[in-house]
C-alpha cells in the first residue's frame, strides 16, 4: 500500500469480498460521492479480503450455509434485514431468489487481481457485484468468471487458463492474511492514505466531506 506520487493523489486502499453485501453497498455509496466530485484525489486500489477462506472450493447451497451461520432460518432473516434496508436506501435491489450458491471467493479474487493489472479493476469489482447480487451467477464457478473477463476486454481465454492454474493464488492468501494482521475483520475496510481506516458501508455525505477535507489539505499544502 504505497502512496502515488504525485502529490495531489491520495491512496484508497478498499478490503472487500465480492459475495459481501456490505461491500456492494459501500461501494454504491463511495461511488455515489465519486460522481458528486469528478475531480477527488483517490487513487483506488482493490484487496481481497475472503469472508469464509475455508469454503470448499466448489463452495455450498446458500440457504445450508446462510442458516449454518446464522443459526436457522429465522437467524438468517435477521441478520438480512439491514442488509435489505440500506441496499434500498442505497436504491440497489439484490436479487436474494436468484443467489442460490454461497462460492468460494479465491479465484474471483485472482480476476480482480489480472483486471487491475489491465487498469481494470474497478470494472471488474463491478461485474462481479452485479453477476452475483442482481443476476445469482456462481462466481466461483471459472466458465462464469471467463465470461465475466470477457465482458471486461480481457482475454477470456487466457484467464481460464489462469484459473486453472495455481497462478497468484498464494499471492492471494498472503495479501488477505496481512490485512487481518493490520487488524481488518471486517469488509468493506477503507485505507485513506494508508493511514485512516474507514470501516463499513458509509453514506455518500460522510465521504463527501472527506474528499473535501483532503483537497483542502493538498491545496494548503501546495500553497506553502
Amino acid at each position: 500500500m504505497t502512496q502515488p506520487k504525485n502529490p495531489a493523489t491520495v491512496k484508497l486502499d478498499i478490503m472487500s469480498d465480492p459475495i459481501c453485501p456490505w461491500c456492494y453497498i459501500g461501494k454504491t455509496q463511495l461511488d455515489k460521492a465519486l460522481t458528486a466530485i469528478p475531480d477527488h484525489p483517490f487513487v483506488i486500489e482493490w484487496h481481497p479480503f475472503q469472508l469464509n477462506p475455508d469454503m470448499p472450493a466448489e463452495g455450498m447451497d446458500r440457504r445450508a450455509y446462510l442458516e449454518g451461520k446464522f443459526g436457522g432460518k429465522e437467524g438468517a432473516v435477521k441478520a438480512y434485514a439491514p442488509v435489505v434496508e440500506h441496499a434500498e436506501q442505497a436504491g440497489l435491489t439484490i436479487n436474494f431468489d436468484a443467489m442460490t450458491r454461497t462460492p468460494n471467493t479465491m479465484d474471483a479474487h485472482r480476476l480482480i487481481h489480472w483486471a487491475g493489472i489491465e487498469g481494470k479493476q474497478n470494472q471488474a469489482v463491478d461485474a462481479l457485484f452485479k453477476a452475483y447480487f442482481v443476476d445469482g451467477r456462481d462466481i466461483g464457478d471459472r466458465d462464469v468468471l471467463g465470461d465475466i473477463a470477457d465482458g471486461l476486454g480481457m482475454d477470456a481465454s487466457v484467464v481460464l487458463k489462469l484459473l486453472q492454474s495455481e497462478a497468484d493464488r498464494d499471492e492471494i492468501a498472503a495479501r488477505d492474511a496481512h490485512s487481518r494482521k493490520m487488524g481488518v475483520s471486517s469488509v468493506p475496510t477503507f485505507i485513506v492514505a494508508s493511514q485512516h481506516a474507514v470501516p463499513g458501508a458509509q453514506p455518500p455525505e460522510l465521504w463527501e466531506k472527506v474528499i473535501r477535507d483532503i483537497k483542502s489539505q493538498l491545496e494548503t499544502e501546495a500553497a506553502q
